[in-house]
C-alpha cells in the first residue's frame, strides 16, 4: 500500500476534503501512475452533487496524465518512466462492444477498487480513475502513451472533454466535408466539437450560447456564426447563417431546453448528437412523426465514441501541428488544496478548463 493525498468526497453537495488514503500495488494487467496534472469535468461536478447517485466515500477526477511509477504482471508496451494520458474508458477487450469496434460501451462491468481509508475502508475509485489524487492506479486498456515533450496539462484535457467533443463530430455524427453543424453550448466539450467540426471541414459551424463572450470564444475555435441561446427561436437565426437546416447538432450540455429545441435546427436527413448528460430522472419529448417524416434522428454519443488507442495519438498530432488548439483550453491552474476553489470557478460557466497541477 503507497500513501497518497487526495480529495475526498463524503456528502454530496459538500466541499470536498484533503486526506491522506491508502492506494493498492497494481494487479495483474493494471499500471500506477503518478499525476502531474487533472482537469475538473462538469461531470466530476454533477457527481459530488449526488446527480448520477454513486457510492461515498469516493475520489473524483477523470482527466489526467502523467508518468507510470509502476506496473503489474502481463502490461505490455509500457514501461516506468513512460509519459501517458489516463482516461476513464476501461475496456475488457473481448465483449461484443468491445469486439465491434466500440469500447466506450464495454459491457464487462469489470472495475477495480484500489482505494481505502488508513484504517482499510473502501474508498471508491469514481469513473475507474479516481484523479483528484496523487497517483492512480488503472487498467492498462485505460492509458495512451503520450510523446516525451508534451506537456502534461495539455495532455490530461485529451482524457474526456476533446476526444468527446472531436469524437462527436468525427465518429458518432460521421461528418462529411461541406456539411453544416449546430454546437449547442460553447463550454469545454463544445468548443472541442467546434474544433472537430472544422477539422472535418464543416461548411458552416454555428455555436449557440446564453453568452456573447463564449460565442466570441467559439469563433476563435473555429465558428463561423454564433446565435445567442436567449433570442426568441435561435434556430431561425442559425439557420439563416446556414442557409438550411444542420446535417448534426452537437448538444454538449445538460440543459433541458437545449435538448427540447436540438431537432428544430436540424435540416432534412440530419440528427441530434446528445452528448450532454442531464441530471438523472429529467425528461426530454420530441414529436416522433416528424423525425419520422423527415428522416431525422437522435444519437446518444459517450465520450465521442472514440478509440483511445486510435484517436488520441491523431489528436496529439493534430496539437504538434498547431491544428488542435489544447493550451487555449486551460483557464486556470490550481494545486489540490485548491480543488474547491477550482470547482467553484468551474460553476461559474465562464471557465473553459481548470486544470489541478501536481508538483
Amino acid at each position: 500500500m503507497t500513501h497518497i493525498k487526495a480529495a475526498v468526497c463524503r456528502e454530496f453537495g459538500a466541499p470536498l476534503r484533503i486526506e491522506t488514503i491508502q492506494l493498492a500495488a497494481p494487479q495483474m494487467g493494471e499500471i500506477e501512475v503518478t499525476l502531474k496534472a487533472c482537469a475538473v469535468c462538469h461531470s466530476d461536478i454533477s457527481y459530488a452533487s449526488g446527480a448520477w447517485g454513486g457510492t461515498l466515500p469516493a475520489v473524483y477526477g477523470h482527466e489526467a496524465a502523467g508518468h507510470v511509477t509502476a506496473v503489474g504482471d502481463g502490461v505490455r508496451g509500457l514501461v516506468v518512466g513512460d509519459p501517458v494520458v489516463v482516461t476513464l474508458i476501461r475496456a475488457c477487450g473481448t465483449c461484443p462492444s468491445c469486439g465491434g469496434g466500440n469500447p466506450v460501451i464495454c459491457e464487462s462491468g469489470e472495475t477495480g477498487n484500489p482505494l481505502t481509508t488508513p484504517d482499510g475502508a473502501p474508498i471508491e475509485q469514481a469513473m475507474n480513475t479516481g484523479g483528484f489524487a496523487e497517483k492512480v492506479v488503472v487498467d492498462q486498456s485505460q492509458v495512451v502513451k503520450l510523446p516525451e515533450t508534451m506537456a502534461m496539462d495539455a495532455a490530461a484535457l485529451l482524457a474526456c472533454g476533446v476526444i468527446t467533443g472531436v469524437g462527436a463530430v468525427v465518429n458518432a455524427a460521421g461528418l462529411r466535408p461541406g456539411q453544416d453543424v449546430v454546437v449547442i453550448g460553447a463550454g469545454g466539450v463544445g468548443l472541442n466539437a467546434i474544433q472537430g467540426a472544422r477539422i472535418a471541414g464543416a461548411r458552416r459551424i454555428v455555436a449557440v450560447d446564453m453568452s456573447e463572450e463564449k460565442l466570441s470564444i467559439a469563433r476563435e475555435f473555429g465558428a463561423t456564426d454564433g446565435v445567442l441561446a436567449t433570442d426568441d427561436k435561435p434556430w431561425r437565426a442559425a439557420k439563416k447563417a446556414m442557409g438550411r437546416g444542420a446535417d448534426a447538432v452537437i448538444v454538449t450540455v445538460g440543459a433541458i431546453p437545449a435538448y427540447d429545441a436540438a431537432v428544430r435546427y436540424l435540416a432534412n436527413g440530419g440528427k441530434v448528437i446528445m452528448v450532454g448528460m442531464p441530471h438523472s430522472g429529467d425528461m426530454s419529448s420530441y414529436e416522433p412523426v416528424m423525425l419520422a417524416a423527415t428522416g431525422q434522428g437522435l444519437v446518444g454519443s459517450k465520450m465521442g465514441d472514440v478509440v483511445i488507442a486510435r484517436d488520441i495519438p491523431w489528436m496529439v498530432d493534430l496539437y504538434q501541428q498547431g491544428r488542435l488548439k489544447l493550451d487555449e483550453l486551460i483557464s486556470g491552474r490550481w494545486t489540490l488544496d485548491q480543488i474547491n476553489e477550482a470547482i467553484a470557478d468551474t460553476k461559474t460557466g465562464s471557465a473553459k478548463r481548470n486544470v489541478i497541477v501536481f508538483e
